[in-house]
């Protein structure tokens, strides 16, 4: 397979010297292209932030109004079908957006699909309707996701991936407070200013979510290069026939790649919890009765949080190394967990775990996404990726559906929460005892 190593001109070569001055320089400033990528971080987080913290409410109103009431384990169940469909449909994808021109083909569908679901959640639906069309945005956004991460390999070099992808968070989580603010003033003022109903402003913040979302995306479109890739097909026929081939391939390339491998189980179980956790936040303060008020206003503070965390975490993976701080956050999470499990009663505390969480959740996510970059053949990244997220989302669909069940059997989403630690703990062992394939090198990737 060839592999295109044209980088663009703002981008500096993979394999330049490095003097002092110069990394100095690399580390502090972002080219063109990192911030045009970056800038989709901050779209695609306005619908994040929108559907971790009002969606599930909105829902929850939905849901009461028909009579039900149990959203922790109705919005779980939702979650896991949007991410096993996802899981099903991106390493078949991934393989064929590696062929030359395809990757940007992919992510503007998946794009488009979820802005145009986004929209259409402001339709005046029932419960089953809405979450129907709210899964089909969640569809869109994981699928843009899987594109937009192996876009990283084709917008910087690896020596500069923990930094621009955790600026990619950070910003990402700041950014998106904009339009999250202009619709909560919007939901609490439109209906003493408009004359709106609260479900109508609650709609109607759907809009802006979107119109912010897809404003943010244009740059990445209208720039993005492709430089990786394998040889162009003559016709998507020959791209899809070759595409089960490539899987089989890639497969037998992971398994016999130890470190690669023991590091996607650790991944599966770790990101478990991370996604769990985001997913499932402000469904399981509902449930267990704190003002929604607080809820939103908690999970603001998350964003404000988060921002110079992810981009300090970035820093601190240049000097201890991506690994161990991907592992430090483990830990951090296997306290929040526990304090989720057994303290969370109250608004107060709910305060105290979207900040705890604020303080890891983009570091543990971007070093991830930066790691994984390193440690792959950039020829094949989308397929790579691919795998990625049938990692990442099956993790999310035994997260969300354990927790999902647990509560429905027991009655009591502490212990669903709590059975999250176990997840934590495996993967800790995992990256225990896998052997670091990026130590020691700056360009660890294989190219072929």
């Amino acid at each position: 397979m060839s592999d295109s190593i044209s980088p663009a001109d703002d981008t500096p070569a993979a394999n330049a010297p490095v003097t002092a001055r110069t990394a100095k320089t690399s580390a502090n400033h972002l080219n063109r292209r990192e911030k045009q990528w970056i800038l989709y971080d901050v779209g695609n987080s306005a619908f994040v932030l929108l559907s971790t913290a009002v969606v599930p409410i909105y829902a929850n109103s939905l849901l009461e109004a028909a009579g039900e009431s149990n959203i922790v384990s109705t919005w779980g169940y939702m979650q896991t079908i949007a991410s096993l469909i996802i899981a099903l449909l991106m390493p078949i994808l991934g393989s064929i957006a590696d062929v030359q021109g395809m990757k940007i083909k992919f992510f503007i569908g998946f794009f488009g699909t979820g802005v145009l679901a986004c929209c259409a959640m402001a339709l005046p639906l029932g419960w089953v309707a809405f979450l129907a069309v709210c899964m089909l945005a969640t569809i869109g956004l994981n699928g843009s996701l899987t594109f937009y991460d192996s876009m990283l390999i084709d917008t910087t070099t690896n020596d500069r991936m923990d930094q621009v992808s955790s600026h990619g968070y950070g910003w990402g989580y700041v950014g998106s407070t904009i339009p999250f603010i202009a619709c909560i003033a919007l939901i609490f003022a439109g209906p003493s200013a408009f004359g709106w109903s609260t479900a109508a402003c609650t709609r109607a913040s759907f809009i802006i979510t979107a119109l912010w979302w897809a404003a943010f995306t244009i740059p990445l479109i209208s720039s993005y290069r492709q430089t990786h890739y394998r040889e162009t097909a003559d016709h998507m026929r020959d791209a899809v026939h070759g595409t089960f081939a490539e899987l089989g391939y890639t497969f037998r390339e992971i398994s016999r790649n130890k470190p690669l491998w023991m590091f996607m189980v650790a991944f599966f179980f770790y990101i478990d919890a991370v996604n769990t956790v985001i997913s499932m936040s402000t469904s399981y303060g509902t449930q267990l009765g704190i003002d929604s008020t607080q809820l939103v206003l908690a999970l603001l503070a998350t964003q404000f949080v988060a921002f110079p965390c992810a981009i300090a975490y970035g820093r601190l993976a240049r000097r201890f190394g991506c690994k161990p701080m991907i592992m430090a956050a483990i830990i951090a999470y296997l306290d929040i967990v526990c304090f989720a499990a057994f303290f969370l009663r109250s608004a107060t505390e709910f305060w105290i775990l979207a900040i705890l969480v604020g303080m890891f959740q983009g570091g543990i996510q971007a070093l991830s996404r930066s790691y994984y970059g390193k440690i792959i053949p950039k020829s094949h990244a989308n397929e790579y990726y691919g795998f990625y997220d049938i990692f990442g989302k099956t993790a999310s669909i035994i997260g969300t559906f354990l927790v999902a069940t647990t509560t429905s059997l027991t009655g009591n989403a502490s212990i669903g929460v709590l059975s999250i630690a176990i997840l934590l703990a495996v993967a800790l062992v995992f990256l225990l005892l896998q052997k670091d394939p990026t130590k020691g090198s700056t360009e660890a990737a294989t190219v072929d």
